[in-house]
């Protein structure tokens, strides 16, 4: 067994067998177990939407020093560098939960790839004492009877398009996963007034105007912001329903925390984020003082 089976594939697929051998339904099994990986991710969200929020926060500092170096484009580069790093701000921070979701998305692969083709396997994944469960030990004795449907009505094994067809209520599925991931991207997005496509920045950058990289960073965001729940939709589709399911409350249940923690947490995140403005209410100077002398640097070694 492989290191990423046996630390990562065989904890989660105990635990799905755990909840299955309460509940014999692999539907249900899966949601708790999104529900269960989504709260212990908690910690982890709640930092990200501090960033976030600070994020939101630091617009206005932004507009200013465009505004402040709008004829020298090498000067607010370095102050939004600086600001960036005062404020302890990532521009792609938003995407770490998706990041290290990663790994759990391939494992559920792996897990539905034996809960579907290798039933046989299971008494090489499933720990010794978890086989003193009726459930569990019958299932790794008698495979063929394992519960694949959700509800008595959606076989999970099954492709949303396959060569055998379509099957409708599985695209849709498909489709509510893309949409929810769309709706969880665009409440952790930044947001912005601007609403200038790219080809205007370029087609300024042709008459020889250099490009705000900003600008350019938070265009590229909304234009991957919608066309990650497309590519995702059209991946769901030829996967096991399984993972489909899995996708759809994993968004689901991470647009529900973030609306909580931001309801709820928003008193504490802004404390956090006028901390760090009234820490930043200082930096105008600094920053000035700093990127002069980087930019005398520059031109000295030129």
């Amino acid at each position: 067994m492989s290191f990423f089976d046996e630390f990562i594939v065989r904890p989660i697929l105990n635990l799905l067998m755990a909840i299955y051998s309460i509940i014999p339904d692999f539907g249900v099994s899966i949601i708790i177990f999104t529900i269960i990986v989504r709260l212990l991710l908690w910690p982890l969200i709640k930092k990200q939407l501090h960033q976030a929020k600070a994020m939101r926060k630091m617009q206005p500092e932004l507009v200013k020093i465009k505004k402040q170096y709008a004829k020298n484009p090498q000067m607010r580069n370095l102050a939004m560098m600086e600001l960036y790093k005062k404020h302890n701000i990532s521009a792609f921070g938003s995407i770490g939960v998706m990041i290290i979701q990663f790994p759990i998305l391939i494992a559920m692969y792996r897990v539905v790839q034996i809960f579907v083709s290798s039933r046989t396997d299971l008494g090489k994944y499933v720990y010794d004492f978890m086989k003193n469960l009726p459930v569990a030990n019958n299932l790794v004795n008698n495979p063929d009877q394992f519960n694949q449907n959700f509800l008595g009505i959606i076989d999970l094994t099954q492709h949303a398009i396959s060569k055998s067809g379509i099957v409708f209520g599985l695209v849709v599925l498909a489709a509510v996963a893309a949409y929810l991931q769309y709706l969880t991207s665009k409440q952790l997005s930044p947001q912005s007034d601007s609403n200038r496509k790219l080809r205007d920045i370029l087609a300024e950058a042709g008459d020889g105007k250099e490009a705000d990289q900003t600008e350019v960073n938070a265009i590229m965001t909304r234009k991957m912001m919608k066309f990650m729940p497309v590519m995702m939709f059209f991946i769901i589709v030829y996967l096991p329903a399984a993972l489909a399911l899995y996708l759809t409350t994993a968004s689901a249940v991470g647009y529900l925390q973030n609306y909580i923690i931001f309801k709820q947490d928003s008193k504490e995140m802004q404390e956090i984020a006028d901390k760090k403005s009234k820490a930043s209410t200082k930096i105008d100077k600094r920053v000035k003082k700093a990127t002069e002398a980087r930019i005398t640097r520059i031109k000295a070694k030129d």
